[in-house]
């Protein structure tokens, strides 16, 4: 080799050697789990367990302190209004017993007073938004209002009459309560309470949900003999904690899992309960928690009365968004950050978001459509860090 060309020869067997040196000491490539970015559905549910329960439970008691029968009746029988349920033989009453008969018929008496006024209120409300429902709807034909508005007072008008159906139902409970309270009376005779047999009968046409002791025994005034309802017209009960109810509007979309089916079911907030309750958790904490109550959308199927749902209600969904999966996502300063891989690097990139559920979150800004980017990342990723894909 002439002496002209040795110089560039061996510069470029130098440069050789330090590029192998340098990719032999190098750092191995990192390996990560991959998303690729799609545009789709998303929603945001606020997640939590709920109960089944009879949306109209009346507990039939014993009216006086006195022997009762053995109840015949079993579990998921019919019972027609005004049907006898249990049979009670009263016990001889003292003059202290007496007043305090004579004070429970008073206050049985300003019940049903009050249960009437309740109902007179329903009606009169159920009225009002049937009325405002008829307006909105021909506004809302007219296009002079939204079809969500007209939607809103047609759930009103609905949510107004089964108040006020609840609320005939609580008038017909309190005046089989005033009854009952007057029947007991009977027990003041003395020569008479060995041989006067009271029949306690049903409020209201049903079936028997639970009967707390079937043989016969002595019961205290008060004691619970049978719960009577209708399996058939179930609600949903979801406690949830008060700064999750916050979010929850009445009319929202609610899914029931894992109730044993094969499908979800459907079913929509009713009510917010506008007081919350204090609940210790499994780790003895105090939490504030407020019941959302949901009707069926759609028949319950094989449920009945208290059984477990889990249930899903969508605060927020839409049908094409670019979503991102939120283990992708870390906090950099007050913006979000990620790591999107470019060729065999990692790049880290600020993005804006929205809406966020469990799984995914809606992408605003800084992503588009088929970008890969890394899942759960580690300690050893940074900007630049060469990866490889599990």
């Amino acid at each position: 080799m002439s002496q002209k060309w040795k110089k560039p020869f061996y510069a470029v067997l130098a440069f050789a050697a330090l590029a192998a040196a340098a990719l032999m000491l190098a750092p191995d490539p990192v390996a990560v789990e991959v998303s690729k970015i799609t545009t789709g559905p998303a929603r945001v549910t606020v997640d939590e367990d709920g109960e089944t329960r009879a949306r109209d439970r009346f507990v039939v008691s014993a009216p006086i302190a006195g022997r009762v029968a053995r109840i015949e009746l079993l579990e998921g029988d019919g019972i027609a209004r005004d049907q006898v349920v249990a049979e009670l033989w009263p016990l001889p009453l003292s003059a202290r017993e007496r007043e305090e008969q004579l004070a429970r018929i008073a206050a049985a008496e300003a019940m049903l007073h009050e249960a009437g006024e309740r109902v007179r209120h329903a009606q009169a409300d159920h009225e009002q938004a049937r009325r405002e429902s008829l307006r909105m709807e021909k506004l809302a034909t007219g296009g002079f209002v939204s079809r969500q508005d007209a939607e809103q007072t047609r759930v009103s008008e609905t949510t107004s009459a089964n108040e006020l159906e609840g609320a005939r139902f609580r008038l017909r409970s309190t005046e089989a309560d005033l009854n009952a309270a007057r029947a007991a009376l009977l027990a003041l005779d003395t020569a008479r309470a060995g041989r006067a047999r009271i029949p306690v009968r049903s409020p209201v046409a049903g079936k028997v949900l639970r009967i707390p002791e079937r043989s016969e025994r002595v019961v205290a005034a008060g004691a619970p003999l049978i719960t009577i309802g209708d399996p058939a017209r179930l609600e949903i009960v979801i406690d949830l904690l008060s700064t999750d109810a916050v979010k929850v509007k009445v009319g929202m979309p609610v899914l029931l899992e894992g109730w044993g089916g094969d499908k979800p079911l459907r079913a929509r907030v009713r009510l917010v309960e506008p007081y919350g309750f204090t609940k210790i958790s499994a780790l003895g904490v105090e939490e504030q928690r407020v019941n959302v109550i949901a009707d069926f959308v759609e028949p319950p199927g094989a449920l009945g009365d208290g059984y477990r749902v889990e249930a899903k209600i969508i605060i927020w969904s839409a049908e094409a968004v670019l979503r991102v999966p939120v283990s992708a996502l870390f906090r950099k300063g007050e913006a979000w950050s990620l790591f999107v891989v470019e060729g065999s690097r990692a790049k880290q990139r600020e993005v804006k978001i929205g809406h966020r559920g469990d799984l995914e979150a809606e992408v605003l800004q800084g992503l588009k459509a088929g970008e890969t980017v890394i899942r759960h990342p580690s300690n050893d990723i940074a900007d630049g860090t060469r990866v490889k894909v599990r």
